[in-house]
């Protein structure tokens, strides 16, 4: 196989898992995120959300550079 068929295979993976985390851990809506609601008007920040895929997203890169 060759180094982008790796690279591929790797990110459909890591597409894969993300889209079953969304779709069944509710990973959009954890304690920590903000919802502020006023009115007519939702403002949404996913604080907590984007510090786990953060974290997830470095270990990927990280163990993807490591084993390259």
């Amino acid at each position: 196989m060759t180094s982008l068929s790796k690279i591929l295979m790797v990110i459909g993976a890591l597409l894969f898992i993300i889209g079953f985390l969304i779709q069944f851990l509710h990973l959009g809506r954890l304690p920590g995120d903000v919802v502020i609601k006023k009115g007519n008007a939702t403002f949404y920040f996913p604080l907590v959300t984007s510090i786990i895929v953060s974290i997830v997203l470095s270990l990927f890169f990280y163990f993807l550079g490591r084993f390259r």
